[in-house]
């Protein structure tokens, strides 16, 4: 996949494309119906699927104590949309002085003179521009005079509510993991450099990887059933999970996250890794003894095996019944 990065200011744009515009945070189930519109016309068509995303997100540029947290970094972000099929992200850098122009602008000089887009898609309710005066009959009404079509997608709706990207956001932070899983269409994950902790989870006879959480979207506090994935090795990891101030060691401690790695025993400090969080086994709280917490811990263990193995047994079942 191609990144343009500072898009809107380029001078060699990838043109004659099927196109959609948006944050794309997390790159949930509700957008994949817009993203699959996209690739489906640009296949039938032979032309390129482009995305038009904004970086930052606008909010911590207008309204920077309102800014939500990161569902997915813009790597993140990238992957995921090839994954999908998109040919093209084009990275519009959102800054004051772009917060100022117009949606008819934005759509005139940008979408049509720029990237000479065929066919936009956007979700029913998406609006942009200088005061979010853009939307679907303004892309239609402009389509009709520059020669290109508009189509609003329907939004999709699960338990009465659409999904959304601040609906999963509240499902992890109030830790319901399995719920932002149904909602993005995958685990929710985090990256983040493995760093050098205190060694007390080796100390109690479990030791972890601990993982520089900054810039990361984190669950609520408490233990996950989770897989990593190292770049050094061709596979993915089963671990236990824990995000809190571990109460029972210290007082006022910092956050952190620490993974206690199934069979693992290799020297990865250093590597950026990503952890996958799948179920939460339960809360942060405090022991009465550090003996107890590690036998908590070995519980904590034992029921990521469980989870594991009964998840490999259903997708068997599956695959047989297919």
């Amino acid at each position: 996949m191609l990144i343009v990065r500072d898009a809107f200011h380029a001078s060699d744009l990838p043109t004659g494309g099927i196109g959609t515009i948006g944050n794309f945070d997390g790159v949930h189930r509700g957008q994949r119906t817009v993203l699959a519109r996209v690739v489906e016309r640009a296949r039938a068509t032979d032309l390129l699927a482009m995305v038009v995303t904004f970086e930052p997100h606008p909010l911590s540029v207008l309204r920077p104590g309102e800014a939500p947290p990161r569902i997915t970094s813009l790597e993140q972000k990238a992957r995921l949309l090839e994954d999908v099929g998109i040919d093209v992200l084009l990275v519009v850098e959102f800054d004051r002085a772009f917060a100022r122009t117009s949606a008819e602008v934005f759509v005139r000089d940008f979408l049509h003179r720029g990237l000479d887009l065929h066919e936009i898609y956007v979700g029913s309710g998406f609006t942009f521009g200088h005061q979010r005066k853009g939307d679907v009959a303004m892309l239609q009404r402009l389509g009709s005079e520059m020669g290109f079509t508009a189509v609003g997608v329907d939004e999709v709706v699960t338990s009465g509510e659409r999904i959304s990207s601040s609906r999963i956001r509240r499902a992890i932070l109030e830790g319901r993991v399995e719920a932002a899983t149904d909602l993005l269409g995958r685990p929710h994950a985090i990256r983040g450099k493995v760093v050098r902790g205190d060694r007390m989870g080796k100390r109690l006879g479990w030791p972890t990887i601990n993982l520089d959480p900054k810039g990361n979207l984190l669950p609520a506090d408490g233990v996950y059933a989770c897989q990593v994935l190292f770049p050094s090795f061709p596979a993915t990891f089963e671990c236990s999970t824990n995000i809190g101030t571990r109460p029972t060691v210290y007082e006022n401690y910092q956050r952190v996250v620490e993974a206690h790695v199934l069979d693992f025993s290799s020297d990865v400090y250093g590597e950026t890794v990503e952890i996958e969080f799948f179920k939460r086994l339960r809360e942060e709280r405090i022991f009465p003894t550090v003996m107890d917490l590690s036998a908590q811990i070995g519980r904590d263990v034992e029921a990521t095996r469980e989870y594991f193995a009964a998840r490999r047994g259903l997708e068997r079942q599956v695959e047989g019944a297919s």
